[in-house]
């Protein structure tokens, strides 16, 4: 099950890692890794607003994924 289109904020990247943190518009935080980043390039910016979907991530979690950058709500 994929929820639908989200808006927030990269909240949180580590580029060593490759996980971080967005912040949706209800302040729920949800973890994401670069592979998810929908240009390819695996690298987002902390603070740029974006766009995403939820999805089933690792045991029992969802995470976020299809992260792109936004220009408004």
């Amino acid at each position: 099950m994929i929820v639908a289109e989200r808006h927030g904020r990269v909240d949180s990247f580590d580029a060593e890692v490759g996980l971080g943190q967005v912040i949706d518009d209800t302040g729920a935080r949800w973890t994401f890794h670069c592979t998810t980043i929908a240009d390819g390039t695996r690298r987002i910016e902390t603070g740029a607003p974006v766009r995403f979907r939820l999805g089933p991530g690792g045991p029992g979690r969802w995470e976020a994924f299809d992260i792109r950058p936004s220009t408004g709500p």
